[in-house]
């Protein structure tokens, strides 16, 4: 079985950012990839990352890469299933197996697993996935040229994601639970900008989602209604939902890593976990708190290589 110095699981930009900075180390690294370019892949454009005016998320992951590869890690694609101790003692490392059946070993571990896109959890919902139901609209947006379709969240991505929407759909709907939408300025600014083709509903929630084969229509609840009270149809082509994200506690819980309330990894300014050997970077951490940003994921990334090279050093002075 081949045994790296790192394996780092994930290859969003957390998990590009370790493998340039372990190449640059010279540390033997193997990146498990998972979904490509995690969830900077389908954000579509981006325009606040430094050193570059505006670049497609996807762009940028493949960027980032090509940089992994160049300074010496390798890339594997492949879904991390389980991750246990290779010994009893630390230098005897970890064990990672992959859904294919494949294994291999590493003095440590980065976790650079981000976070998973939150549903509505409303029957009918799973059913209608990709028949009108979407969570990408990077992705699935320009299916819609022409349609009316509902953007369902109220925070900065849901914003950009109706900002993204305008350019194919001719009626859009942003339905919001709370009282406001909260978005970046410049990106609130913009969707002012396509007038009446764009309609905000506040105060407003999804209570059923209505098709067969395809979406049919939304049902909505709104302050307006009392109990028993008949609920608004909104009759829509597609719904893109963008809620938010749970961290992927998949690793964490199977390591016995310390969770926050929120079931966010726990690590220090240098990205340790309270499981020597193993460090996290990137969304599903406690760092930078709620902030979650291509730059903060990246800054994760490189500082846990660093913590990494750190570790290997020690277990080298100790044999």
């Amino acid at each position: 079985m081949q045994k790296y110095g790192l394996l780092i699981v994930g290859s969003g930009a957390a998990g590009l950012a370790a493998a340039l900075y372990a190449g640059r180390y010279k540390i033997p690294a193997l990146v498990i990839a998972g979904e490509f370019g995690g969830e900077t892949s389908t954000a579509g454009k981006i325009e606040n990352y430094p050193g570059v005016k505006a670049i497609d998320g996807y762009e940028l992951m493949k960027i980032m890469k090509e940089q992994a590869l160049e300074s010496g890690a390798e890339i594997k694609n492949g879904k991390v299933v389980r991750i246990e101790k290779a010994g009893d003692l630390p230098a005897d490392g970890w064990r990672i197996a992959i859904e294919t059946g494949e294994a291999y070993e590493a003095s440590c571990v980065i976790l650079a697993i981000g976070s998973r896109r939150r549903h509505l959890n409303l029957p009918n919902e799973k059913e209608l996935a990709g028949k009108g139901v979407h969570y990408c609209w990077t992705c699935d947006g320009p299916l819609y040229g022409g349609k009316t379709v509902a953007m369902v969240g109220g925070g900065d991505s849901s914003v950009k994601g109706v900002n993204f929407l305008a350019e194919y759909a001719k009626k859009i709907y942003l339905i919001v639970r709370g009282s406001e939408v909260r978005a970046e300025p410049v990106n609130a600014e913009r969707m002012k900008q396509h007038g009446g083709k764009v309609e905000v509903l506040l105060e407003h929630e999804v209570k059923e989602i209505v098709g067969g084969k395809v979406l049919e229509k939304l049902v909505l609840s709104s302050p307006k209604h009392k109990l028993g009270e008949e609920l608004d149809d909104l009759v829509v082509d597609g719904m893109f939902i963008e809620i938010g994200f749970d961290p992927d506690k998949t690793f964490a819980e199977q390591l016995g890593l310390a969770l926050d309330e929120k079931g966010y990894t726990k690590v220090d300014t240098m990205m340790r976990t309270n499981v020597p050997g193993i460090f996290a970077a990137g969304d599903a951490t406690t760092h930078f708190g709620s902030f979650k940003q291509d730059i903060t994921a990246s800054a994760m990334g490189a500082v846990a290589a660093t913590a990494a090279y750190e570790y290997l050093g020690s277990l080298q002075s100790n044999i």
